[in-house]
């Protein structure tokens, strides 16, 4: 069998024998058809029969059910079923910790018995044990293993892409830089959070929703955290200050010379729109604005 029939291959006729096609690195449901001392064997399509070992067998499991499983290459390069979730999954991006290097590569844990190699030719850097990397899950042309990719440039969306003002998309942070900080967008292309419009704590690997801020004529794409659609006016922000001012006795630890973080510790919204909001109230006389925070007026 050639790759390219691997990877044309869909778990969505499972249930219809002669129409059977397993997806090696995915999720497939598969029918039990022989039970052994050491596990049972699953309709495998054009695998023939799949092993999925007894520690992995649910309690009470007969021949005929249909079972979620994933489907690998055990350290034989044979095709095996798991019902452990892998961290991810073939064609995604992912956060892992090399857990050894050798000549061989880097091999990471990405929750399967059968740790996930990252040859020397696709680590970006030389990666070192015990560190986390981002890496693209790929399948080998020669062989079908699954292996990864720090290179992730070159497995992102070259297409021109086609998102929205303020449209929500889901992130995964790569990267830091001078600017801020690099998320890949719904899998497939990248982005950068300016530091000005992160009011949260962010780390790399994590995965939280987002928003397109504007894709440039470049095509590069900014992001933000808050919907940009929803951002309050200056005006608008006035009431929650008073409000938060009101919660914490009439005194806040922040000012206009305050840093973005500290005052993402009370409101998620920009420093140039906190100004703006503390400016307008001190001019009504509303708040008075001391050394070392802002007080409510009496």
């Amino acid at each position: 069998m050639t790759n390219d029939t691997i990877s044309e291959v869909s778990g969505s006729d499972n249930a219809d024998a002669s129409n059977l096609h397993v997806k090696i690195g995915h999720w497939n449901t598969l029918k039990i058809i022989r039970e052994k001392g050491f596990g049972v064997y699953l309709e495998g399509g054009q695998y023939v029969d799949i092993l999925l070992p007894k520690r992995y067998v649910p309690k009470g499991s007969q021949i005929g059910d249909l079972l979620d499983v994933f489907i690998y290459l055990d350290s034989n390069d044979d095709v095996i079923a798991t019902t452990d979730k892998p961290k991810a999954k073939l064609g995604e991006f992912a956060c892992l910790k090399a857990e050894e290097v050798n000549q061989v590569g880097a091999f990471l844990d990405w929750g399967l018995p059968k740790q996930l190699l990252v040859p020397f030719s696709e680590q970006k850097v030389r990666m070192r044990q015990g560190q986390y990397y981002v890496v693209y899950l790929y399948q080998e042309d020669r062989n079908w293993r699954i292996v990864a990719s720090s290179k992730i440039d070159k497995y992102l969306d070259s297409r021109p892409p086609s998102y929205d003002s303020g449209e929500e998309v889901s992130l995964m942070i790569t990267d830091r830089t001078d600017i801020g900080y690099m998320a890949i967008i719904n899998n497939h292309y990248q982005g950068v959070i300016f530091h000005n419009d992160i009011h949260q704590p962010v780390r790399m690997g994590q995965k939280l929703k987002g928003y397109i801020k504007r894709v440039r004529p470049d095509q590069k794409i900014d992001l933000c955290l808050q919907n940009p659609k929803s951002y309050k006016s200056a005006g608008d922000f006035s009431d929650q200050i008073i409000e938060k001012l009101k919660e914490h006795d009439g005194f806040l630890p922040i000012h206009d010379k305050s840093t973005p973080e500290e005052i993402s510790k009370y409101f998620k919204t920009s420093k140039r729109v906190f100004k703006m909001a503390i400016g307008g109230l001190y001019k009504s006389r509303q708040i008075v604005i001391e050394k070392d925070g802002i007080r409510l007026a009496d």
